[in-house]
């Protein structure tokens, strides 16, 4: 079984900065594409970025481009994402997934194994 454990999150003012960890056990991390995904008030889980499996590849949603970064580190086990230029609209809780699969996935269902998510508000 794979465990997932999301740490960092917290309240930081607007225009501040986060860093969010994930730390993964029980299967070989680096099998896996990681992913992170957010989830407002009222609203769906969405994607908001992932880096891949191998060569380290990223991809981000769009309202995150340029403010966030995704990285891993395969002999801690861990998957990273630095969040700066933070704004309110950010406030969600913050997942991190693995997907067995060399690619990253930008959809829900491509992810197997799911944190119990970290809470991140932004006040303005």
């Amino acid at each position: 079984q794979v465990q997932l454990v999301e740490s960092g999150g917290g309240l930081v003012q607007a225009g501040g900065s986060l860093r969010l960890s994930c730390a993964v056990s029980g299967r070989t991390f680096s099998m896996y594409a990681m992913g992170w995904f957010r989830q407002a008030p009222g609203k769906e889980r969405e994607f908001v970025g992932g880096i891949s499996q191998s060569y380290y590849r990223t991809d981000y949603a769009d309202f995150v481009k340029g403010r966030f970064t995704i990285s891993r580190d395969n002999a801690k086990s861990t998957v990273y994402l630095q969040m700066n230029s933070l704004k309110p609209e950010d406030t969600a809780v913050y997942y991190c997934a693995a997907a067995p699969r060399l690619q990253i996935g930008t959809i829900e269902r491509e992810y197997v194994y799911w944190g119990q998510g970290t809470q991140v508000t932004v006040s303005s």
